[in-house]
């Protein structure tokens, strides 16, 4: 299992950022904060509830997302780590990733105290190296923090550092973009998440280029940031292992390979979400509401029981983001069926295109395919949907998928991977 948590707390809310969090504001410090203390109780509180319902199951990876989870007091975060080892089965070397920003990172004796703390990942969030692009994104810290904050991890004595970039800013070019790649090869991070800017609805940052004020580099030069950009991480020995991310040899992000793989994972905190033996919730986003109901125990009250027809969209939507693809052999574990039979055409066409590669019993994506993967899966989906509604050839294997026409088209929502 997974162990997601949610610290919904920054200095101040970035103009790109549609997670739920809540400023601190300038000077304010986590330990002097009330709705600070009030929601490491509340966490506690959940720690303990999910001990007497889950206790004893396995875990192997623990990430700390936000908001800033380095705005916490490292003591909170050993705190917290004690009393999961606690009720659960804590793996020896399980992966422990913290968030952090790196102007949280300049106090010195931090990284140190985060990894005694339990810590033996930083995730840092560099996103730009550039400051007028920072100022544009409403990040806090400068361009020279960023530097200070991956010079002090490693002195500490952090052996797994990712850096998180963004491409495709407004004013970025694809000259800008690979520049700041060799910039950040410099600190030799050992993973490196580079997301492509996604206008959030609500934010700052997409009012400013709904209205105008702003524009994103046309999708001709953000298609060669992503192609050029990747090339150039692999030249620098960056395996592309997902859309979005890249590690040295043996430095992929286990609990994001999680993730993807569909294991169960657990969300503490405001606004996360868990999936459990086929049973998905999410917390209430505001602090208030989850602490009522952390106390009344109703967490998953009303939880949604996914259906044969979401898992098997979702195990491609999952499955498809990864370098490695998808075993065809488990579609045909989950609905009886066989996948090249069902998208003989989809799959003859994006093979024509270059856009898959089908090899050894996995379907992946082409380098130019993760490009266009959004409509890739939306051609996916919808001849999932059909095929699935459609009785097997005669002498096939019974499907695991109903196939009547009653069945209620599932709620396919994305859910929110924190980064890497």
């Amino acid at each position: 299992m997974l162990v997601y948590i949610h610290v919904p707390f920054c200095r101040t809310r970035c103009r790109y950022c549609a997670f739920y969090s809540s400023p601190l504001g300038r000077g304010v410090t986590a330990a002097a904060s009330p709705a600070v203390r009030d929601y490491v109780d509340t966490l506690l509180m959940e720690l303990a509830l999910w001990g007497d319902r889950l206790g004893g199951s396995p875990v192997e990876t623990v990430f700390f997302g936000g908001g800033t989870p380095s705005l916490l007091p490292p003591r909170i975060i050993g705190v917290v780590l004690e009393r999961l080892a606690k009720y659960f089965k804590l793996a020896p070397k399980a992966e422990v990733t913290l968030e952090a920003n790196p102007e949280s990172l300049r106090g010195g004796h931090t990284a140190a105290q985060f990894l005694s703390a339990g810590v033996n990942r930083l995730s840092i969030g560099l996103q730009s190296m550039d400051e007028t692009q920072l100022r544009l994104l409403g990040r806090a810290h400068k361009a020279a923090d960023s530097l200070h904050s991956v010079f002090l991890a490693r002195e500490a004595g952090c052996a797994n550092i990712n850096v998180d970039l963004m491409w495709g800013l407004p004013g970025q070019s694809v000259r800008h973009w690979l520049q700041t790649l060799k910039d950040v090869f410099r600190m030799t991070p050992d993973h490196i998440s580079a997301y492509g800017l996604t206008l959030e609805p609500g934010t700052a940052l997409e009012a400013d280029v709904e209205e105008g004020r702003l524009s994103l580099p046309p999708e001709r030069d953000q298609n060669i940031m992503f192609m050029e950009g990747a090339a150039l991480l692999e030249q620098h020995g960056y395996l592309h292992y997902e859309i979005s991310n890249f590690a040295r040899m043996g430095f992929q992000c286990r609990h994001n390979l999680g993730y993807w793989e569909g294991a169960d994972y657990l969300g503490l905190g405001p606004s996360a979400t868990s999936t459990i033996q086929n049973r998905r919730w999410t917390n209430p986003a505001g602090q208030n509401a989850w602490n009522t109901r952390v106390r009344q125990g109703s967490l998953d009250a009303e939880a949604e029981i996914l259906t044969p027809e979401t898992r098997v969209l979702e195990l491609l939507m999952l499955r498809l983001r990864t370098a490695r693809g998808l075993r065809v052999k488990d579609y045909h574990e989950l609905t009886g069926r066989d996948f090249t039979r069902d998208h003989q055409k989809l799959v003859q066409a994006l093979h024509e295109n270059g856009l898959i590669r089908l090899r050894d019993g996995y379907l992946r994506l082409t380098r130019k395919g993760m490009v266009v993967s959004n409509a890739i899966l939306t051609n996916l989906f919808a001849r999932t949907r059909e095929v699935l509604h459609t009785p097997l050839p005669q002498g096939a294997a019974p499907q695991a998928v109903g196939t009547t026409q009653q069945t209620p088209e599932p709620d396919v929502r994305p859910v929110r991977w924190p980064s890497a």
